[in-house]
């Protein structure tokens, strides 16, 4: 039960003398202390904390605190007035966290679930996708989640258009594929999508993204893209 009052967002020694008290009844500190197994002065320490949670009371009886733990669904109550107070402050971190999102120019992403990033990130970026370098490997590599991929997609009607330089084995949704010679084909990938334009290293081994945040970069990818675009054969 410790470690689930901790969870609730009391500390270790604070859900010990909560505990105790909750079987002892009401009790003075040196009880609380050889119940509890702590030192007296972090016993006082806590019951202070306690106190001011509104977990523990107390009463004087000959001059000497007796101290009581209240009903425990106060527990209860302090999560949810901590849900209360996050949904207050929540959009205001919200709006503080978009904010620097958007100052963010450059970000590094190693191993599948860091490329799973970059794609979650396209969905929710619902802007076509331009996909230069296209490659099967990305399909081996990311056998599974490409299938969920591609369905968001369809259901966002998120198009995508691709240069590749071998065959796509897979029939892709809301796609058109146009080819470039073979001897041009490398490991490295590069999607453009909104202002974002993210280099992709399929690797078996270890994949790895950059994320580039950036409109003049994405600009100048995007115009590059169209030439190709123009020479690459359907």
């Amino acid at each position: 039960m410790i470690e689930k009052l901790k969870e609730a967002g009391l500390t270790e020694n604070e859900s010990k003398i909560y505990l105790a008290l909750l079987e002892i009844g009401p009790a003075n500190a040196g009880l609380i202390s050889r119940k509890s197994g702590l030192h007296r002065r972090v016993v006082y320490d806590s019951l202070d904390m306690l106190i001011q949670k509104g977990l523990v009371g107390y009463i004087k009886r000959n001059n000497t605190r007796h101290f009581q733990a209240v009903n425990p669904e106060r527990v209860r109550e302090l999560l949810e007035e901590k849900e209360k107070i996050l949904d207050e402050i929540m959009p205001k971190m919200m709006e503080l966290y978009s904010k620097s999102k958007e100052k963010e120019e450059t970000n590094f992403y190693v191993g599948i679930n860091g490329l799973k990033t970059i794609f979650e990130d396209q969905i929710n970026t619902g802007k076509e996708i331009l996909i230069l370098g296209a490659s099967n490997l990305a399909y081996e590599i990311l056998e599974f989640y490409f299938h969920w991929f591609d369905k968001r997609r369809k259901e966002r009607k998120i198009k995508t258009r691709i240069i590749a330089h071998e065959k796509i084995k897979s029939n892709l949704p809301l796609s058109e594929i146009r080819y470039l010679p073979k001897k041009y084909h490398s490991p490295l990938a590069v999607n453009v999508y909104g202002k974002k334009t993210a280099l992709i290293l399929w690797d078996r081994e270890k994949p790895l993204a950059i994320l580039i945040n950036n409109e003049r970069i994405s600009s100048g990818y995007k115009n590059y893209f169209e030439i190709l675009w123009k020479i690459a054969r359907k």
